[in-house]
C-alpha cells in the first residue's frame, strides 16, 4: 500500500526529514551516519535509485547516496509540498511535477538540477506495520521553485493565518471533532520543538515550522468530517473556507525547511 503525507498529517513528511538532515550533513552540522539514521526514523529501509551515472535499477542506501550527491556538487536540499493547483516548491519538468504531486512531496537539489520523489510503501497488519521508501532521482529544470516565500514572509503569513484559523475553527465546531482526533492533536503538541528540523537551523525556522504544523493538524481535524458540518454542502463550504489556510501552512513549512541553505547562500 502506497502512502502520502496526507495519510497522517501529524507526522513529519519524509521529504522534510531528508531536506533537513541532508542540509545538516552538507553544511557540516551532522555526520553522515547520524543524518541517514534521522532520515530513516522508524522506517524499515530507505533506498535511492536513479542517481547520475548509475545503471537503471541500481539501489543505494542513504549514507552512500547523500555522499554521492555531495561529490556531484549538490550544496543543499529544498523541500516541495505540492498539491492540486499549487505546485509549491516545484520547478518542472511536467513528468517530475506529476510524480511529486501524486506523492504530495519532493526534494530538489541545489548546485545540480536533480529532484527526488519518495515512493512510500506500508505493509503488514494494523498495529504491526513496516514502511519502506524508494527515492527516485531524476533531472529537474534549473529554475526558481514555484510559490516559495522567504522565512520572514512565511512568519508574517502565519501570524494572520493563526488568527483566521482560530476564528474559522470556532465557527466549524472543531471541539466536536471527536476524542480520537483530539488525542492525536494533543500527542502532536507534546512533542515540542526538539524533534523539528536538524542541527544548524535557526530558531526562527523552528518556530515557523511549529506554527505551520499546528495549523495543518488543526485543519486536518476540521476537514475530517467531524464537528458541526454534517451535510455535503456544509463540508464543501468548510473545505473552501480552509483551503487558503492550508496553502499558507504548506508555504510556511517549505520556507522553514529551506531556510538553512537559503541563509547560507546570502
Amino acid at each position: 500500500m502506497l502512502a502520502t503525507p496526507a495519510d497522517n498529517p501529524y507526522e513529519e513528511p519524509r521529504s522534510g526529514r531528508l531536506t533537513a538532515w541532508g542540509n545538516a550533513l552538507l553544511g557540516g552540522f551532522a555526520p553522515p551516519d547520524n543524518a541517514a539514521a534521522a532520515v530513516l526514523g522508524d522506517d524499515e529501509t530507505h533506498r535511492v535509485t536513479g542517481l547520475p551515472g548509475d545503471p537503471a535499477g541500481e539501489l543505494h542506501g542513504l549514507t552512500w547516496a547523500l555522499g554521492r550527491l555531495r561529490v556531484l556538487g549538490v550544496t543543499g536540499l529544498r523541500l516541495a509540498l505540492p498539491s492540486a493547483g499549487h505546485p509549491i516548491g516545484l520547478t518542472g519538468p511536467a513528468e517530475f511535477n506529476t510524480r511529486a504531486m501524486a506523492a504530495g512531496e519532493a526534494v530538489l537539489a541545489l548546485g545540480l538540477p536533480l529532484g527526488l520523489v519518495p515512493e512510500v510503501e506500508v505493509f503488514g497488519p494494523a498495529g504491526d506495520q513496516a514502511v519502506t521508501v524508494l527515492w527516485r532521482c531524476s533531472v529537474v529544470n534549473d529554475s526558481p521553485p514555484a510559490d516559495v516565500p522567504s522565512l520572514h514572509e512565511a512568519e508574517r503569513e502565519l501570524a494572520d493565518g493563526l488568527r483566521e484559523t482560530t476564528l474559522l475553527l470556532t465557527k466549524l465546531d472543531v471541539a466536536g471533532a471527536g476524542p480520537e482526533a483530539l488525542r492525536a492533536l494533543e500527542a502532536y503538541r507534546r512533542r515540542g520543538h526538539a524533534e523539528l528540523l536538524a542541527p544548524g537551523y535557526p530558531p526562527r525556522a523552528v518556530r515557523v515550522l511549529e506554527s505551520a504544523r499546528q495549523i495543518s493538524a488543526l485543519l486536518s481535524i476540521a476537514l475530517s468530517g467531524h464537528g458541526a458540518a454534517v451535510s455535503a454542502s456544509e463540508m464543501t463550504a468548510r473545505r473552501e473556507a480552509l483551503a487558503p489556510l492550508q496553502r499558507v501552512a504548506r508555504r510556511a513549512q517549505v520556507a522553514a525547511y529551506n531556510s538553512l541553505p537559503d541563509e547560507q547562500r546570502r
